[in-house]
């Protein structure tokens, strides 16, 4: 069995900058922020003591609500030097989004850069903590969010808002304190220790902060990097943001685990990622399926070079085997691999090798991670399926959770009494331990009776000359329970018809999993990690099509 790594964060960090002091460790393109694996270090320890002056102590939890900022990065490593517990917030939240992570996560301090898109975050928090024009900065009492001291500000110093901190204080005030007290609190923390809290994506009821420990997502993450062969010489560009485990374990984790050149981006752009891939000659790069199909469909992709790319991971929700095919073709990722996994599993639990023949690397999610335990039963019984048989996804090891925060039942409902983690995720397993995903069991499509499940049609629409993208979803039906709705991006400029598809899918596939509807979109209901969300995309085609569920059933 492979050797497990038993460091926290920080002192896994102090690792490699001893071992590689003068390797490139992060380097932004839109900013001037280069930093050697020393000199990120020694910031990190620095800041770290910033935060200690400013209050926060071991078990404290801090918040973070940016983009993918440098400050993103190092406070990252400078609260896990500490032993403060990191809550990643998602980029797209407004404000009851936000107050509920604040206050269900007991957040001490905030960490926020002004706003994304068409959230503004200081709007927001002025909205939440209206005492920021009046109280002192360095102790806020907001009624609404009793627990939060204090909001640092990531931005332009000058215009540091009422009430908050600006982010560069921290270096001012971490220089009065002392190593000898920093390495005080280093000693008292342990791997097992609570380092992140990251919150699902709320598909369904309220977001539930997953609780990882520094074991769960070093350890996942050098899995990860071992399995594309990560070395000091490798450089990855992440696009996928932070907050999420795609991010902060398959990016970040995987690269400090194998001394390996972070080259993030502030957030996904096609054309700016193209830029990097090629102008940082970058070996690596993660994306959803839905960023590789916005670089490749790009009209200015034949302009750029990719020499140096060969791997990366494709992963958040299931990989079309074209577009798969696609990347390593015409971006010349021959060593791309998917990772299967979820967050409460930090996150991965399987994945392909860059040693995987092509067709099992485009057809599979790959196998089970060494200390990794995975299994298919049946979500009725809970009966262990064999090869080829289709069921839940479970498994257990040193990557599941260690539970939701202040939710037991619900972490009680996700983990069995025998330790196993079970994912909701359809799935079958082959003879020599492959993995397919065929859906959610949510997902999964009952007409009539029959199982259908969204992906093997999506993965055959994808093969349709005009089709872009594609969402298979189960809409109400009085006579079969529910029917197949295809949702589809054409291609710029393609044109095509719903009785073409219909007939595509019919002249190949059999004739119940033809779609009954399909509508033709601009765009998907997406996170902000880029996961398709399916269970808004079905609410939307049953109201397009008029058909209500309620209706439905009186008209039964």
């Amino acid at each position: 069995m492979e050797k497990m790594i038993e460091l926290t964060l920080g002192a896994f960090l102090e690792k490699v900058a001893k071992d590689f002091p003068d390797h490139l460790a992060v380097k932004y393109s839109e900013t001037d922020f280069t930093r050697t694996y020393k000199e990120l270090n020694e910031e990190a320890d620095l800041l770290a003591k910033g935060f200690l002056k400013l209050g926060i102590k071991k078990g404290d939890h801090v918040s973070i609500w940016a983009t993918n900022y440098a400050e993103w990065m190092l406070t990252l490593f400078a609260t896990a030097k500490i032993g403060a517990v990191l809550v990643t917030v998602n980029t797209n939240y407004k404000v009851i989004e936000a107050e509920y992570l604040l206050r269900q996560s007991d957040t001490k301090a905030l960490v926020m850069i002004d706003g994304f898109k068409d959230s503004s975050y200081t709007d927001i928090m002025n909205t939440l903590c209206p005492e920021l024009k009046t109280d002192d900065a360095n102790n806020l009492n907001c009624e609404r969010l009793p627990l939060l001291k204090n909001i640092l500000y990531v931005g332009d110093k000058e215009n540091t808002p009422e009430g908050m901190i600006h982010f560069s204080e921290l270096y001012q005030l971490g220089k009065t304190v002392s190593d000898d007290e920093l390495n005080a609190v280093k000693a008292t923390l342990s791997c097992n220790d609570i380092i992140n809290i990251q919150y699902t994506s709320g598909t369904t009821g309220f977001p539930k902060g997953v609780m990882l420990s520094h074991y769960n997502i070093l350890n996942n993450g050098k899995g990860i990097g071992d399995r594309m062969l990560f070395t000091e010489n490798d450089k990855l560009c992440i696009p996928v943001p932070f907050f999420h485990c795609f991010g902060l374990v398959l990016g970040i984790m995987a690269c400090i685990t194998h001394a390996t050149a972070m080259i993030p981006v502030y957030y996904y752009q096609p054309k700016k990622v193209m830029e990097v891939l090629q102008n940082e000659e970058c070996t690596a790069v993660h994306g959803v399926p839905t960023m590789f199909i916005a670089m490749l469909e790009h009209p200015e992709f034949k302009n750029y070079r990719f020499m140096h790319l060969r791997t990366g991971i494709m992963a958040g929700s299931p990989c079309p085997e074209k577009v798969m095919q696609d990347v390593i073709d015409l971006m010349g990722m021959k060593d791309i691999t998917i990772v299967f996994g979820q967050t409460e599993s930090s996150p991965g639990c399987t994945q392909t090798t860059v040693d995987d023949p092509v067709e099992l690397r485009v057809s599979t999610v790959g196998r089970a991670y060494e200390n990794v335990e995975t299994k298919i039963v049946d979500p009725e019984t809970g009966e262990t399926l064999g090869p080829g048989k289709a069921g839940e996804f479970c498994t257990r090891g040193y990557h599941v959770m260690k539970g939701y925060y202040n939710m037991p039942e619900a972490t009680a409902a996700a983990i069995d009494k025998d330790g196993w983690l079970h994912t909701g995720d359809l799935a079958t397993v082959d003879e020599n331990g492959y993995y397919r995903i065929t859906g959610r069991i949510k997902d999964m499509i009952i007409r009539g009776g029959e199982n259908i499940y969204p992906k093997e049609i999506e993965d055959f629409l994808y093969s349709h000359p005009s089709v872009s993208d594609v969402q298979v979803v189960g809409v109400p039906s009085v006579d079969y329970g529910e029917e197949v709705c295809a949702c589809i991006i054409l291609k710029e400029g393609a044109t095509c018809t719903v009785d073409e598809i219909k007939a595509y899918v019919r002249a190949n596939m059999a004739r119940h999993k033809t779609p009954a509807y399909v509508l033709f979109l601009d765009a998907f209901p997406i996170t902000a990690s880029g996961k398709i969300q399916k269970f808004i995309l079905r609410d939307q085609a049953a109201k397009e099509l008029n058909l209500d569920s309620e209706k439905e059933n009186e008209a039964v």
